[in-house]
C-alpha cells in the first residue's frame, strides 16, 4: 500500500514537471536558418529566436515515425507542411514582424515557438 502511494506521488510530480515546470531549450539564429529535430514527442529546439524582417528557413529532421509528427502547423501564419521521414523537409517562411508565433502538430502534442525580435 505504501509503495502504491509513493509511486502515485512520483507520477504526480513527473506530470507537474512536464506540463508546468519544464522549459525547452532555446536557440538564437542570426542568419534565420534553423534545423529542428522531430523526435520522441518534441521539437528540438522548441523555442527559436530569429531576426525580424528576414526570410526564415526551417529544416525539419523528422526521426519520429508517429503519425502526430507527420505535420507541422503555424496557425498564426496559416502555414502547414507534411513532413517526410528524414531531413528533406525545408520550409521557407516569409519576413515576419516582431512577435511570437506558435507551431505544433495537428493534435498539438508537439509544440514550439518562434520568437521574432
Amino acid at each position: 500500500m505504501l509503495m502504491i502511494n509513493i509511486l502515485g506521488a512520483l507520477l504526480i510530480i513527473a506530470i507537474v514537471y512536464w506540463f508546468w515546470l519544464f522549459k525547452p531549450k532555446q536557440v538564437q539564429s542570426n542568419d534565420n536558418k534553423v534545423v529542428i529535430v522531430v523526435d520522441n514527442g518534441i521539437y528540438q529546439p522548441a523555442q527559436i529566436k530569429v531576426v525580424a524582417g528576414k526570410e526564415l528557413t526551417l529544416n525539419f529532421d523528422r526521426q519520429d515515425s508517429a503519425p502526430c509528427s507527420e505535420t507541422v502547423i503555424f496557425p498564426q501564419l496559416d502555414i502547414s507542411k507534411t513532413l517526410v521521414m528524414g531531413d528533406a523537409n525545408t520550409l521557407k517562411i516569409p519576413e515576419l514582424k516582431v512577435g511570437e508565433y506558435d507551431f505544433h502538430c495537428q493534435m498539438q502534442m508537439y509544440k514550439g515557438k518562434l520568437i521574432v525580435q
